[in-house]
């Protein structure tokens, strides 16, 4: 831990700084800190950043940096820099960049060699993989495609992937996904987030074959997991030379029971294979 008496002193370069998605007390005691002392902060929308910079206390520059403007101020902010300002990025909520424009800029700092720096904190992704219950491997899929010809070609692809599945999109949109989630994940389980850290808060599990009988508030915004899919250990359907001569060994102090149950737990081969070579073996000896 830092002492306190470093805990100001913030170096010029370019912050992407984690903000709440939802509770207003999900921002880190570094992100506070690192906002006070921007010369400049980078907004999604200036609107909503108001409010959370308000709640906080802090009055600084504002400049407007959205997917419809990032070329255009890119020469402005990268000017900034190479003054050696502290600019912060942030989104309207959770980690920049990610879902979020700000990746033209980072793309030009690494170019230019400007420094960089995360300030982590709330994001979405994490926190419903962190309550899912299926494998923390997962494939962030951000939003999904508007075309459903592109949508079903993302969903024939990724289902072919053993880890989880991780998206957002909205409570209308997701109504229409359903066919295609049912088509291309139906042995899968799924739990959907609505509101993550607000007050009505929603988290709903379901197998994706059962989507249909639940409903969802067509409010807010919602981040869907699907687990990783069940892979099913496939049996061999042959036995290799050195599990013949161990079977015809162990035939003349075992059962044929006894030695299914040996080879097929140390060995991935059928039972049944296993069985039949022992009877095979005991005709040959009548």
């Amino acid at each position: 831990m830092h002492d306190d008496k470093f805990l100001n002193k913030v170096k010029p370069g370019l912050y992407c700084v984690a903000t709440p998605i939802g509770n207003l007390g999900d921002i880190t005691l570094r992100a506070i800190n690192i906002l006070k002392n921007s010369d400049v902060i980078l907004c999604e929308d200036t609107r909503v950043s108001k409010k959370l910079l308000n709640h906080l206390k802090i009055n600084k520059e504002l400049i407007s940096y959205h997917k419809f403007n990032e070329q255009k101020k890119l020469k402005q902010i990268l000017g900034l820099l190479r003054e050696n300002k502290i600019i912060s990025i942030i989104s309207d909520a959770g980690t920049p960049t990610i879902s979020d424009p700000g990746k033209i800029l980072i793309r030009e700092c690494i170019k230019e060699g400007l420094d960089i720096y995360p300030i982590p904190g709330a994001s979405a992704v994490s926190a419903s993989i962190s309550i899912s219950g299926f494998s923390d491997k997962y494939l962030f899929l951000g939003f999904l495609p508007e075309k459903k010809r592109d949508l079903t070609n993302q969903f024939k692809k990724v289902s072919q992937i053993g880890c989880s599945i991780v998206f957002f999109i909205s409570p209308n949109k997701f109504d229409k996904i359903k066919d295609q989630l049912s088509i291309f994940f139906s042995d899968r389980e799924i739990l959907i987030c609505r509101e993550i850290t607000k007050f009505y808060e929603e988290y709903q599990r379901c197998s994706v074959k059962n989507l249909d009988k639940i409903t969802i508030s067509k409010k807010g915004e919602i981040t869907v997991v699907i687990s990783e899919a069940k892979i099913e250990e496939k049996k061999l359907n042959q036995l290799e030379e050195s599990d013949k001569k161990k079977i015809k060994k162990l035939l003349k102090t075992k059962t044929t029971k006894n030695i299914v149950e040996i080879i097929s737990e140390k060995k991935n081969i059928k039972k049944k294979i296993i069985y039949d070579y022992c009877l095979k073996l005991k005709n040959e000896t009548n």
